[in-house]
């Protein structure tokens, strides 16, 4: 009776994501009628779905490993601004890409490296980075950023004897850089947006077309990736582990320090790939863009499975709570519901959430 019990609930854990997504669908097609239901309707929820979904990917792995991530949206909103100056300076797609990337792996480090106290090498690497950004600035903001980063990784690499003694809570260092990264992103366009000429390839990842638009595409193979690493590989063990039980994981064996600060890039570079996204479907850089972004991906993960508590978490199911954040934004708009209701129904769904959560765990 008990593994009855045990594979009953295991299939309503992921059924119900599935079930809330048909459910909410067919409450705005009833409501909102041909407005919602038509196809290219489906298609813009899609694109939306495809940017909160890949930083909702990147949310996972980091609630998994019993950490969180409030800075996603200040961080795509950065990292599009680094990618929008690039190709200002006349470089393609790919270099803006990886520049975008790169920034966002930037953020996760430094927000691996605080909370697992090693503060005094954040010092010293971010110094030297930065400085030699600053004097290389002349080149470009491409190879600035290029070669701020290596020397930045060498001095990081040449301190690792240095004791790591001020280990600080996710939830802080997240919170400041809230603010700070959305500062910066401002800095950069002297509080305007950046316009950029346009790039075909760039245009054509948010644009509607064949069976799913590319955006969508590449929504599906980030999430197939990382669900197969959480799954079948010796790291996405590591991370279960350090969100199951941190003592536990490290009685066994697993580099917490390590396995922490690899988690944090990951994510972090999730939330890059949606960047390039958001540069791609706004076709400008916005630092006020992506604001709430970091509520949605937290919601979409917990809603299709992860546990806040971590040791928790499915991309399928986060991929079908994205998808149920996108539906609600959209239909409220398609039935003309005040800004106000729905940014009061998304608070609702989140509180939701966590109370299933609870729940969840609970039983």
């Amino acid at each position: 009776m008990k593994i009855v019990a045990l594979l009953s609930r295991s299939g309503l854990r992921g059924v119900g994501p599935l079930l809330g997504l048909l459910a909410t669908w067919v409450l705005f097609a009833v409501w909102a009628g041909g407005r919602f239901t038509m196809w290219s309707n489906q298609e813009l929820m899609l694109l939306q779905t495809a940017v909160v979904g890949t930083a909702a990917v990147g949310a996972t792995w980091i609630i998994v490993s019993g950490g969180i991530d409030l800075s996603v949206g200040a961080n795509i909103a950065l990292s599009a601004m680094v990618g929008s100056l690039v190709i200002q300076d006349g470089h393609g797609f790919w270099s803006a890409a990886l520049a975008t990337v790169l920034t966002s792996c930037v953020v996760g480090w430094l927000i691996g490296a605080l909370v697992i106290g090693a503060l005094l090498r954040v010092l010293l690497a971010g110094a030297a980075g930065g400085l030699v950004a600053l004097l290389a600035v002349g080149l470009g903001a491409l190879w600035s950023m290029l070669l701020g980063t290596g020397i930045g990784v060498a001095v990081w690499l040449l301190t690792s004897r240095l004791r790591q003694a001020l280990p600080l809570s996710p939830f802080i260092v997240t919170l400041g850089l809230w603010g700070a990264l959305r500062g910066i992103a401002k800095g950069l366009g002297d509080n305007q947006m950046i316009y950029f000429e346009a790039n075909d390839t760039l245009n054509a990842l948010m644009e509607p077309g064949g069976l799913l638009p590319p955006g969508v595409w590449v929504l599906l193979v980030v999430a197939i990736i990382a669900s197969l690493l959480l799954r079948r590989s010796v790291f996405g063990r590591h991370v279960v582990a350090l969100g199951s039980s941190r003592e536990t994981a490290r009685l066994c064996g697993v580099n917490l320090p390590k396995t922490e600060l690899r988690v944090y890039i990951l994510g972090c570079a999730c939330a890059g790939i949606a960047a390039v996204m958001q540069m791609s479907y706004l076709q400008i850089g916005d630092p006020t863009t992506a604001q709430g972004l970091e509520l949605k991906a937290i919601a979409a993960a917990v809603i299709g499975g992860a546990s806040l508590a971590g040791g928790e978490g499915a991309i399928f199911g986060t991929l079908l709570g994205a998808l149920i954040m996108t539906v609600v934004d959209n239909g409220c708009t398609k039935v003309e519901l005040n800004n106000w209701v729905q940014e009061v129904v998304t608070g609702v769904i989140i509180v939701a959430a966590v109370a299933l959560d609870r729940w969840r765990r609970s039983k």
